[in-house]
């Protein structure tokens, strides 16, 4: 009985901790909505990118596959959310092909069938080549590989603010919504014992401590006041 009681309490926190989970990774999906206003109110993407946002969708699609029943039983939240990243990236991606040149809309195109052309990929031979266990390593793998890969756009802005010495570009609220939907992924996966959630945010978590500590550093050095994310460079 007491190992029931200790059970129930573990789902409940893990639950807890999901759930925490996405409601700040949809702060995270809705960060992007200034670029997109500036898009459609000038009707043109200017000089931002839309590759982080191909990028997202396709983490988000792994990532929401590898939260599903048929991969992975008992982790629904991490399907979840992904489910809503994926619709808010395609979205974005969506309002960027139309507004885009026509040889970045080409390519932009091209990219988004890429990505769901992969994704069918790895819903195809998860199903078909490997057995249960062997599917949820083998998506396992590639969320982690992909969600790792994201790191770029942290690891970017703080070498920008180490070398500018300037926290303009790192705004601290989405600075805290990261670490904080990080943190709440950490605790799920440990929740769940699943090293495919917690390790990738683990480093999240270990990345968004050391943007709120650049944050407190040059914010105390300089006295500046963050004004705008690099809403091109990071979805």
């Amino acid at each position: 009985m007491p190992s029931v009681g200790i059970s129930s309490i573990y789902s409940g926190y893990s639950v807890a901790a999901g759930v925490t989970g996405n409601i700040f990774a949809f702060v995270l999906f809705v960060s992007p909505i200034p670029t997109f206003r500036r898009i459609l109110r000038n009707k043109s993407t200017e000089q931002f990118s839309g590759l982080p946002y191909i990028y997202s969708l396709l983490n988000c699609l792994i990532t929401l596959w590898y939260g599903m029943p048929l991969v992975s039983p008992g982790i629904i939240l991490v399907a979840t959310v992904n489910s809503v990243g994926a619709v808010f990236q395609l979205i974005y991606v969506s309002i960027f092909i139309s507004y885009a040149e026509k040889a970045i809309k080409l390519k932009i195109a091209g990219l988004l069938i890429a990505v769901f052309l992969v994704f069918l990929a790895i819903v195809f031979t998860s199903m078909e080549v490997f057995d249960s266990n062997g599917r949820r390593l083998f998506v396992g793998y590639l969320s982690v590989a992909s969600l790792i890969s994201m790191f770029a756009s942290p690891l970017f802005i703080i070498k920008l603010v180490i070398k500018t010495r300037s926290i303009e570009f790192m705004p601290f609220y989405l600075s805290l919504s990261t670490f904080l939907m990080s943190l709440s992924f950490l605790a799920y996966g440990m929740f769940k014992d699943d090293p495919f959630i917690y390790v990738p945010n683990g480093i999240g978590t270990l990345l968004g401590i050391a943007q709120l500590m650049l944050y407190s550093y040059y914010s105390t050095k300089s006295g500046e006041v963050s004004r705008q994310p690099l809403i091109d460079s990071f979805a």
